[in-house]
C-alpha cells in the first residue's frame, strides 16, 4: 500500500453496527468493520474512531418524546461507550492494540480524553476510540470527530454512510438526485445538505480539514476510503463544486 495518509479519524454512526437489525449490535457487522480498520492498522496507518450510539439510544429522539434534553444526551453519551467498548473487542480479537478514551470518565472501562496520550497511543499504532461524544449535551458526535481530529492532528475526516456521497436531493425520493464529487464547506453550508452537522463542517473549515463521505454498505469501502483511494464525496475549501 502506498500511503496517502499518516493519521485519519474515522466516525462510525452507531446504526453501522447494527446492519439489517432494527436495534441493537450485529457481530457479523462489527466483525466485518474491523476486519477492515485492522487491515489499515496492519498497514501501518494510524486510525482514530469517533463512533456514535443511536442504534441503542439517541438523545435527540429522547428528548422529542419528553424527556429532558441534556439527561437524554448522557444517556446517549452512554451507548456511545458501549459500541466503543464492542468496537475495541473485536479489534483485539484480531490482533489490534486499542484504547478506549471517554470524555466523561469511566475508570473502570476506559481511558479519560487526554490529548498528548490518545496522539501516543497513535503513534504507538494503537487504535484510539473516543466514546461519549464530547461530554457536553447539545452537541453531536460528528461535532465530536471533528473536534478530535483537530485536537489529535488527523488529516482528514471520514464520516461513513449508508450513501455514497452527497446529494443535491435525497436519493431515495429522489432518482434524478445528483451526487457531488467535490464541494467546498460553504456550499455545504449554504445549501444545507446535512451530511454533519454546522458546527462540525464549520470546526473542519476553520482548521482546514478534508471531510470523505462514502458508502460503508460497500463490502471493502472502509479499507479503500482509509487507504486513499477516490470514494464517495470530498469536502474542502480548495474543492471546486462537481
Amino acid at each position: 500500500m502506498a500511503k496517502k495518509y499518516e493519521r485519519v479519524l474515522l466516525k462510525l454512526s452507531g446504526e453501522a453496527l447494527m446492519g439489517e437489525l432494527s436495534y441493537g449490535i450485529d457481530p457479523a457487522i462489527v466483525d466485518s468493520i474491523s476486519d477492515e480498520i485492522a487491515k489499515t492498522v496492519k498497514e501501518g496507518l494510524q486510525v482514530a474512531i469517533v463512533v456514535g450510539g443511536g442504534n441503542i439510544f439517541r438523545g435527540i429522539k429522547g428528548a422529542a418524546s419528553g424527556m429532558e434534553r441534556a439527561t437524554a444526551d448522557y444517556i446517549g453519551m452512554i451507548a456511545t461507550v458501549m459500541n466503543a467498548m464492542t468496537l475495541q473487542d473485536a479489534l483485539e480479537r484480531k490482533g489490534i492494540a486499542t484504547r478506549v478514551q471517554t470524555a466523561i470518565e469511566m475508570q473502570e472501562l476506559a481511558e479519560p480524553y487526554i490529548r498528548r496520550r490518545a496522539i501516543r497511543h497513535l503513534e504507538k499504532e494503537r487504535v484510539v476510540i473516543f466514546g461519549a461524544g464530547s461530554g457536553n449535551p447539545f452537541f453531536t458526535t460528528d461535532t465530536t470527530a471533528a473536534l478530535r481530529a483537530a485536537e489529535i492532528n488527523a488529516e482528514v475526516v471520514f464520516k461513513a454512510t449508508k450513501v455514497d456521497g452527497i446529494y443535491d436531493s435525497d436519493p431515495k425520493v429522489n432518482p434524478n438526485a445528483r451526487r457531488y464529487q467535490t464541494l467546498t464547506y460553504g456550499h455545504v453550508l449554504e445549501k444545507d445538505l446535512r451530511v454533519m452537522d454546522g458546527t462540525a463542517i464549520a470546526l473542519c473549515k476553520d482548521n482546514s480539514i478534508p471531510i470523505i463521505v462514502f458508502d460503508i454498505s460497500v463490502p471493502g469501502n472502509i479499507y479503500r476510503a482509509l487507504v486513499g483511494e477516490s470514494l464517495g464525496t470530498l469536502v474542502g475549501g480548495s474543492c471546486e463544486v462537481s
